[in-house]
């Protein structure tokens, strides 16, 4: 069955081609679904007939938003911990540690209801591809089980062993690299499409990293980096050196790291979510992009330091708080999340894409900026089914 959606006041394709400027933006425009993917996209006057049809009503249309960094597989509440910090009190990497307790305690079916929840939640709200990490389990058999929930969910599953040293660890740090390069790895790979690492000061220092993510790459997974979150360091420069799909945070930058992102393949993945839960900096979005670098927006979304599953949420943030324009959110949340997925057939309304389509109560995507916090999801396709 096709169906044609048409009376598109706004519709942002992604593709330059098809529209104008880098959002391919057209106006009075039609979609047109075949099974579970795009087939035209153009001027409604011109579109062709199809077995079905949606009135958009004169709203706009945009690409499901692509989250490429999420840790979904968990148990456990850290209100306490956020209460604190908004009293006054540091945000450190140990905080993880509560949460990977709540988690080794919590049963399969528990992990597993959590992150059909928290995903149905980021749908509602329009996004159709969501990444998911391991690395609250710390042990072989923890972040093996979290990687299988993980993966009845998406193909976007990541091995985060190196989150932060296991308790049982804490005076063999080097014990455990040597755990997560081996047995943690051997059992996760099947599991996994991505390896990463939290390079950082209180988790693994570079010379770690490197070893982590090297063994990941010898198992065939393709590393991303939590880089630069709370400090300067070596986490953005390894992540381009070793060819990884991002590096993500990116809040303390040299210049050095801007101009090495901008000369690579790797997307700088930008989590505004963390910042405004931990009351940190903000990273400077405008300084990547003028460098030419590709920038995504992700929700971080995690019990300690990011707990939003809101895409539009960030964006608002982002155009706010991090020098972007609304434009350039609602790119890096679609089409850089995509890149920073390295997926052709997401974060875009081309013909040969997926059919991940959001609808918004609204006449242009501005006003996700424009209406922050409000809930302007009317309509989700994804793959062409209509979900919300």
């Amino acid at each position: 069955m096709s169906l044609l959606i048409t009376n598109i006041g706004s519709l942002v394709t992604n593709d330059p081609a098809l529209g104008s400027g880098p959002l391919g933006l057209l106006t009075d425009a039609a979609v047109v679904v075949e099974g579970s993917s795009v087939s035209w996209a153009g001027p409604a006057s011109a579109a062709p007939a199809a077995d079905t049809s949606y009135d958009a009503a004169g709203r706009a249309l945009l690409p499901g938003f692509v989250d490429s960094h999420a840790h979904l597989v968990f148990a456990g509440d850290r209100t306490a911990e956020f209460n604190a910090r908004m009293s006054g009190q540091a945000y450190t990497a140990g905080g993880i540690r509560t949460t990977v307790a709540a988690t080794r305690a919590a049963s399969d079916a528990e992990l597993a209801a959590n992150l059909t929840r928290f995903v149905r939640e980021a749908l509602r709200q329009g996004t159709t591809t969501i990444e998911c990490k391991s690395g609250y389990g710390l042990t072989v058999a923890d972040e093996a089980r979290a990687l299988r929930i993980a993966a009845e969910h998406t193909p976007e599953t990541t091995y985060l062993g190196a989150h932060v040293v296991a308790p049982e660890y804490a005076e063999d740090p080097a014990g455990y690299v040597d755990l997560v390069t081996g047995e943690m790895l051997d059992a996760c790979a099947p599991h996994a499409r991505w390896v990463d690492v939290f390079c950082e000061k209180g988790a693994f220092d570079g010379d770690q990293a490197r070893a982590i993510l090297t063994a990941g790459i010898a198992r065939g997974l393709t590393p991303r980096v939590h880089a630069n979150q709370l400090s300067y360091g070596p986490g953005v420069q390894l992540a381009v050196e070793l060819g990884a799909a991002s590096a993500d945070h990116c809040t303390h930058l040299t210049d050095e790291d801007v101009a090495a992102l901008a000369s690579s393949s790797t997307v700088a993945t930008l989590l505004p979510g963390a910042e405004f839960s931990t009351r940190a900096p903000y990273p400077d979005a405008r300084r990547l992009l003028d460098a030419g670098a590709t920038v995504a927006l992700s929700t971080d979304c995690n019990p300690g330091s990011s707990f939003t599953s809101s895409m539009a949420f960030c964006i608002a943030v982002a155009v706010r708080e991090m020098g972007m324009t609304p434009d350039e959110a609602v790119l890096a949340a679609t089409l850089g999340g995509a890149q920073a997925l390295r997926r052709t057939d997401v974060g875009r309304i081309t013909p040969g894409a997926r059919a991940d389509l959001l609808l918004l109560d609204a006449p242009s995507h501005v006003h996700l900026a424009y209406r922050p916090g409000v809930p302007l999801t009317a309509a989700v396709w994804r793959a062409g089914v209509l979900e919300v």
